[in-house]
């Protein structure tokens, strides 16, 4: 109790070992705690927009998922881990590890559990010990408590300049490039407005492959890069987890103040280089200006043209 939860594996043999493609075993929810003292650290602020509190238990009120995409799985590291539900053939790169879906939370006691999960996965994460390659991807899916994928899709939509921005080079990517502008579109390609959406490329929308997915009650973002170490895949949850609590919390608020939560992260991502995360954050802002009204400024226009 002092402790709070630990993380266990399951002992399911299916989860250690590599399964058909979309044969991996179910993931399991992680985003719930008994114990008060894995959110004692949190301010009331936080705790009342981020966590419920039914019963007994806590739960996240938002979730992520990750996608671990390798060329190569480093050998005697197929075994079950506590943060991967399993492990399935990958059509496109090799191998594919899928998380169990975990809480997605402001920084404190629970998240660090969730980080050190990542820790002890690091010979499948890190590419020093399982290579990748440019075919790979890091696909990351989010979701939110009492929220459809189409909902959450219009409250983040926004907000992703900076996802964009990050993850340019895979705009053309056919796999994961389709609807740039993160429009809601229906079974017969026309958005929420009535119109076929505007798109910048003469490829269609892709009914699956999108930059960003919506689903039944969450949201799948195909753009990210592959996973190549445990520090990468910390700073992308941080960075989705400011992303979402500001587009749920905070929705009126100016656009700056996310940037501003959002710099430490991205310098961290760039190893302390301020003259790359300002050229981010500079893209974020016109990439946003594209999501919301397809104005293509010229500093972006050879990913999107």
């Amino acid at each position: 109790m002092q402790q709070g939860i630990i993380y266990q594996k399951t002992g399911e043999r299916s989860r250690g070992e590599v399964q058909h493609y979309h044969g991996k075993p179910s993931p399991i929810k992680l985003n719930k705690t008994p114990f008060q003292v894995d959110v004692a650290g949190l301010k009331a602020v936080q705790r009342r927009e981020t966590l419920k509190f039914e019963g007994e238990t806590y739960e996240s009120k938002f979730t992520i998922g990750m996608e671990v995409e390798k060329n190569q799985l480093s050998r005697g590291a197929v075994k079950e881990y506590e943060l991967f539900c399993g492990f399935e053939r990958d059509g496109s790169c090799g191998y594919e590890a899928v998380t169990h879906v975990l809480p997605l939370l402001p920084s404190g006691k629970w998240r660090t559990k969730v980080f050190d999960m990542m820790h002890k996965a690091e010979r499948i994460i890190d590419d020093r010990f399982s290579p990748s390659d440019n075919k790979c991807g890091g696909h990351i899916s989010i979701g939110v408590d009492g929220m459809s994928g189409a909902e959450l899709l219009y409250k983040i939509r926004g907000n992703c300049g900076i996802i964009l921005a990050l993850f340019r080079r895979r705009l053309t990517n056919k796999y994961c490039g389709s609807n740039r502008r993160m429009q809601e579109i229906g079974d017969n390609g026309i958005n929420s407005t009535g119109q076929a959406p505007e798109f910048y490329s003469s490829r269609s929308i892709h009914h699956k492959y999108q930059l960003a997915l919506a689903k039944d009650d969450f949201v799948e973002f195909r753009l990210p890069s592959r996973f190549e170490s445990v520090k990468q895949m910390m700073r992308r949850y941080e960075l989705f987890y400011e992303i979402v609590n500001f587009s749920i919390n905070n929705p009126k608020a100016n656009h700056e103040v996310l940037l501003g939560r959002i710099r430490p992260i991205i310098l961290s991502m760039y190893n302390g280089d301020e003259e790359k995360c300002n050229n981010i954050i500079n893209m974020s802002k016109h990439f946003r200006a594209f999501i919301i009204n397809g104005k293509i400024d010229e500093s972006i226009a050879e990913f999107l043209i």
